[in-house]
């Protein structure tokens, strides 16, 4: 059985974006930094599919594609790991000149539990702050890993802001990086 990773990056004070839906702080606090590259390559090994709303993949597609090995060293995985948009918009998903994502249209939750039964990696949630948060309350989520920037926000989107209350979640692991960042990894 397959599991579904979600994996975050907030501020300090748990915080998923800041004022008007802003991610700067995301590569502020975390570009050049080595070590959270090998980590993100590593997670990204781990995986076969990467699931996304419509607007991270908007944001995703207009970025990544762009990038080589030599301008984020995780681009050349993340670029060529297969993609599954959940969206009742898009008719397709277009990735660069890689092979374009697949558009889902049924309930997220369902399409997810059915892919987890079927045999292969890893899935990874990235973004989709909506998605995660329907994924978590239909208990679909088996890893969660915040990436913790160095940095506090004091206003914006709490990544878990839904009242729904998650039994208690057990460390699995942490990982610390060379610019102040921290990965935390939890299971439930």
């Amino acid at each position: 059985m397959r599991n579904v990773i979600l994996q975050e990056f907030v501020s300090i004070d748990g915080l998923a974006a800041g004022p008007q839906g802003s991610v700067d702080f995301i590569p502020a606090a975390t570009q050049n930094d080595p070590s959270l590259d090998r980590h993100q390559i590593k997670l990204t090994d781990s995986v076969d599919l990467i699931l996304l709303g419509r607007v991270t993949y908007e944001m995703f597609s207009s970025y990544w594609p762009n990038q080589t090995k030599e301008d984020d060293p995780a681009a050349e995985v993340l670029n060529h790991t297969p993609k599954l948009v959940f969206s009742r918009t898009l008719e397709r998903a277009p990735w660069g000149r890689y092979a374009e994502a697949k558009v889902e249209r049924r309930d997220a939750a369902e399409a997810v539990a059915k892919l987890k039964q079927e045999k292969g990696k890893d899935m990874i949630v990235w973004g989709s702050l909506s998605g995660a948060r329907a994924r978590r309350k239909a208990g679909l989520i088996d890893r969660y890993e915040l990436i913790v920037c160095p940095v506090v926000l004091g206003g914006g989107t709490p990544l878990f802001g839904d009242g729904v209350a998650e039994r208690e979640l057990k460390l699995q692991e942490t990982t610390a990086f060379d610019r102040g960042g921290v990965a935390l990894a939890y299971a439930p």
